[in-house]
């Protein structure tokens, strides 16, 4: 177990390129995977996510080999795969082994699909029922990885899904390139829309709008060239840094700021913390824009409702940034913070009070009170990346030092994270 030790800064100043987003990453690799003919993508994701998707293609059959900045995947068109003869391994990755198995669901063989063990605690009846609708057979351990998903003709579906989930809604989406006629997901409300943007961008007939996405298949993917814009998730973290650090200035380019991901954004404001943006400029549909963020003082807020789907993997530094703001701050409607890689709501309340902040769990979600004086702690990552990154801000503006255990985590989505934070402390 790799564990660290953080002091106060005094500033944070420099010039930072984040990871490739994560999200934007799996979906180039996979939708890549069953194009006909080569893709170039540039900026792919070095996280451990994004590689243990790239593995479970390879096993596949499909050929993928980098080439300087470019990542290069030989697609093998819709029913090019091949059955593997291991396991696949999803890892630590939620999106990999349900976005895998919405393609795996129309092959003509059987796969056994899994992960670590926090991954095979987590919800797999979203996707297993929805895709035995459409003729997949799946057998799973109570609803949960691993997976044995015997391939199927598919048929077409009308689904409302119970839940804001872009896993979920791509899952099908992608089933749905191998069924005859038109394939709808409805949501409560509009969650990440990577994979209506992307297969756009590979020719594919798809029906979009908020709430609600239909594909038309079968479908035939033409090879694209994706080029990915760094992760607003990561960025998260070093906004909120740089709000809260004195002296701060912390200039990020190329910021994918997609309007179903900027969710951060839009939090900040409503905690009179606008953050400095300079134009966009969209590629494959996916607008992108430099952001730089200096201190500012916080004011209280309340998040709920529809905003939760758009800040989920933001709400671990938000609530660190609420213990700063001057009141009361409301999380609601954030109950799915329960099946991440950790109970988020649990994990964060509990590292917060071992800094001394005044917050308290409810049931979807944190009452927090502001502002507060956070003191050094031991803290526990519980094996889950968001939370060993958020806590290393606190970090940074708590009284004395911070031990974080268990950071090897934080590769699964963004190796480096702790050389870039230092890198800020010496600018």
């Amino acid at each position: 177990m790799k564990n660290i030790v953080l002091k106060p800064a005094a500033r944070l100043r420099g010039e930072i390129v984040l990871p490739g987003d994560k999200s934007i990453s799996h979906r180039a690799l996979i939708l890549s995977a069953i194009a006909d003919g080569d893709c170039h993508i540039t900026g792919l994701s070095n996280a451990l996510d994004v590689n243990n998707t790239i593995e479970c293609l390879k096993k596949l059959g499909i050929k993928i080999q980098t080439k300087g900045e470019q990542v290069i995947v030989k697609g093998g068109g819709m029913y090019g795969l091949k059955a593997p003869k291991t396991i696949l391994d999803a890892g630590n990755s939620g999106t990999t082994i349900r976005l895998l198995s919405g393609i795996l669901a129309a092959q003509d063989f059987i796969t056994e699909i899994t992960g670590d063990a926090s991954l095979q605690n987590r919800p797999m009846r979203r996707v297993i029922e929805p895709l035995e609708m459409m003729g997949a057979q799946i057998e799973s351990n109570m609803f949960k990885a691993p997976l044995k998903i015997r391939g199927n003709q598919l048929r077409a579906i009308d689904y409302a899904s119970a839940v804001a989930s872009a896993q979920v809604k791509s899952c099908i989406l992608l089933a749905g390139l191998y069924a005859k006629g038109i394939t709808r997901v409805t949501e409560p409300s509009e969650s990440r829309n990577h994979t209506e943007l992307m297969l756009r961008e590979f020719n594919v007939n798809i029906q979009a709008n908020p709430g609600m996405a239909g594909v038309k298949g079968p479908a035939q993917l033409q090879p694209a060239d994706i080029d990915v814009p760094a992760d607003i998730s990561a960025a998260a973290f070093f906004l909120i840094a740089g709000c809260l650090v004195p002296d701060s200035e912390i200039i990020m380019p190329n910021v994918g700021v997609n309007p179903t991901r900027t969710g951060i954004l839009d939090a900040l404001i409503a905690m009179k913390a606008p953050v400095q943006t300079e134009p966009q400029v969209t590629i494959n549909y996916e607008p992108r824009q430099k952001l730089i963020a200096r201190p500012v003082n916080l004011n209280p807020t309340h998040l709920s409702g529809s905003l939760i789907p758009r800040i989920i993997d933001e709400i671990p530094i938000l609530a660190v940034a609420a213990t700063q703001a001057n009141g009361t701050t409301t999380i609601k409607d954030a109950g799915e913070l329960r099946i991440k890689e950790s109970d988020r709501i649990t994990t964060v309340v509990s590292n917060l009070k071992k800094m001394k902040a005044n917050i308290r769990e409810i049931k979807d979600g944190m009452i927090i009170d502001g502002p507060s004086r956070l003191r050094g702690a031991e803290i526990d990552s519980y094996g889950d990346h968001r939370i060993a990154m958020a806590f290393a801000i606190a970090a940074l503006f708590a009284e004395g030092e911070t031990q974080i255990n268990n950071i090897e985590c934080v590769d699964t989505s963004f190796p480096g994270f702790f050389e870039m934070l230092e890198s800020l402390r010496n600018g």
